[in-house]
């Protein structure tokens, strides 16, 4: 319990980034409903992109021959909450069944071997959740600027960690957890962009005239990283690491060249109020 607090605590602090165990890894954290108290219990745990409005978690509790409570209170109340150090979501959770559960397991242990050798300490058949969002996302960014740069960030550290899973797969081709992170990050892109030129951007060319050379420069860029986009999704079409790695390094480049400038120009502007 003692270190699960420091991790939380740690991971509220920090948006989401932690040291130690859980350094470089996804991690969220996710409250559940007491199966017997009703009281709130947060317990930070290790997931798997799976898609835009789902995330699984694997009830491994290290191997040991017990589920973890949090995986009780799940079956008993599946509705829950998770935070990303993004930002919080309502989900609801679905035990994956048979050959999904399997599925699942398997790109779980293609990523990482660490997930077999639990399932091989335990007679147990360890489960697989699915956490799929239902509701809107919530932040607590305190400006609109620290909001934008929280969200900036959440795009920086998944494609470092994505480079990461390039460079120590040791794989002949792509793994199918590698392909679902990649269009993951690449559908999140799309929809903040989307929501930038459609909501935020026409806000503040009303509000802030100046900056119409800015927000053009933007809407511009927008346009070129959906292209790397596209390129990306069509090396993930095929079997090749070394060009998966290419248009990762592409993308990356252009967009935190991208990023920074955004922050420099409309942050102060943001948070102006």
């Amino acid at each position: 319990m003692d270190f699960n607090k420091q991790v939380i605590d740690e991971f509220r602090a920090n948006n989401g980034q932690v040291g130690g165990y859980f350094e470089g890894a996804r991690l969220l954290l996710l409250t559940t409903v007491g199966a017997r108290s009703g009281r709130p219990h947060t317990n930070p745990l290790g997931y798997l992109p799976d898609g835009g409005d789902r995330m699984l978690v694997i009830a491994s509790a290290g191997g040991s021959p017990k589920h973890p409570a949090w995986y009780h209170n799940l079956k008993a109340n599946p509705r829950a909450t998770v935070e990303t150090g993004v930002f919080d979501f309502d989900v609801v959770a679905e035990v994956l069944e048979g050959e999904e559960r399997d599925a699942a397991f398997a790109r779980a242990v293609e990523g990482d071997p660490g997930w077999a050798e639990y399932q091989a300490k335990t007679t147990r058949v360890i489960p697989v959740v699915a956490l799929r969002i239902a509701g809107p996302p919530r932040s607590n960014a305190p400006s609109g600027g620290a909001y934008l740069r929280l969200v900036h960030d959440g795009f920086r550290r998944e494609l470092a960690l994505i480079r990461k899973e390039l460079s120590d797969s040791g794989r002949p081709g792509l793994g199918v957890q590698l392909r679902i992170n990649c269009l993951t990050v690449c559908q999140g892109l799309h929809h903040h962009h989307m929501g930038e030129d459609t909501m935020m951007f026409p806000v503040l060319a009303e509000q802030h005239p100046s900056l119409a050379p800015v927000l053009e420069r933007l809407a511009r860029e927008h346009e070129r990283v959906a292209a790397l986009v596209e390129e990306l999704k069509r090396a993930l079409s095929g079997d090749d690491p070394l060009k998966v790695r290419a248009e990762i390094e592409r993308l990356v480049d252009e967009l935190e060249a991208h990023l920074t400038y955004e922050e420099e120009q409309l942050i102060p502007v943001l948070d102006l109020g």
